[in-house]
């Protein structure tokens, strides 16, 4: 018997298991197979408030994409592991680029997210916005402590922190890395890895997107808003612009401490275009 905890809390939940080599998977996730053939996936996270998150995701968010997100199996508190069905499919980052999968890839994301955001929608208010640009202010002291940016880029982002201090904003449960990496195209579309899943600002959830695809591909945006069901407002659209301001600055951040050349870059273009 291995002494891993996710072989542990699988074994207990299943019975026999053998693990599946898959090199595309983080260090901390692991696929497993039963006697029967089934597949799942059990992870085991460092850092507890991410493990609480992640299974509250599951358990109280996890209905509103029914047939398109893993079910919880199994769970240990005391090692901070889940076990998870495996959803089956190719990876929407391994689409090529410009092709009509991946623009399909795309619409099915938005018409997936839309169901979540419409089922926990909450209307407008400005506690979120206070606290985004709290965080902002945050990310923005440890920028300059690193010496990551400049005086009239510390103004730049500032003024992003102020509007969204003031400014109200939908809210609704959010993914918040929602990307190709962790959406899976096969016989129906999946989404995975919760871990940051928490009520946030409706439109955060596009911020990733826009700042690391639709910019360079805008008829990918076209056809995930078509799927999402809902345009972005022009009010909408500038606060996109501020959540791009968290973007850059987590992105250059990140990409310092980490030393995560790609990143810093990304964190150096998204600054470079906010106005």
């Amino acid at each position: 018997m291995s002494d891993d905890p996710r072989i542990q809390l699988a074994h207990d939940v299943l019975g026999a298991v053998q693990t599946v080599g898959d090199p595309r998977l983080p260090p901390r996730v692991i696929r497993v197979t039963d006697v029967d053939g089934r597949q799942f996936f059990a992870k085991q996270h460092d850092e507890r408030d991410r493990y609480a998150r992640e299974l509250r995701a599951y358990r109280s968010w996890g209905a509103h994409l029914d047939g398109h997100a893993p079910q919880l199996v199994g769970r240990r508190d005391a090692t901070r592991t889940l076990l998870l069905t495996a959803l089956l499919g190719e990876r929407a980052d391994t689409m090529a680029p410009g092709s009509p999968e991946e623009e399909l890839a795309h619409h099915e994301a938005g018409r997936v997210l839309g169901k979540l955001h419409r089922a926990t929608s909450m209307p407008r208010g400005g506690a979120i916005g206070a606290v985004l640009a709290e965080r902002l202010q945050g990310w923005i002291e440890r920028a300059v402590h690193a010496g990551l940016i400049t005086a009239t880029e510390r103004n730049r982002l500032s003024h992003h922190a102020d509007i969204l201090d003031t400014s109200r904003m939908d809210s609704a449960i959010c993914h918040l890395d929602y990307q190709p990496r962790n959406w899976l195209i096969g016989d129906t579309f999946g989404i995975c890895d919760f871990e940051h899943m928490r009520r946030d600002a409706r439109i955060r959830d596009f911020a990733r997107l826009e700042f690391r695809r639709w910019q360079a591909a805008p008829h990918l945006r076209t056809a995930f808003l078509a799927g999402y069901g809902r345009p972005m407002n022009g009010t909408e659209q500038r606060l996109l612009e501020s959540f791009g301001a968290i973007e850059a600055t987590t992105a250059l951040v990140k990409g310092h401490t980490e030393n995560d050349l790609a990143l810093s870059t990304h964190g150096r273009t998204v600054l470079s275009r906010l106005t």
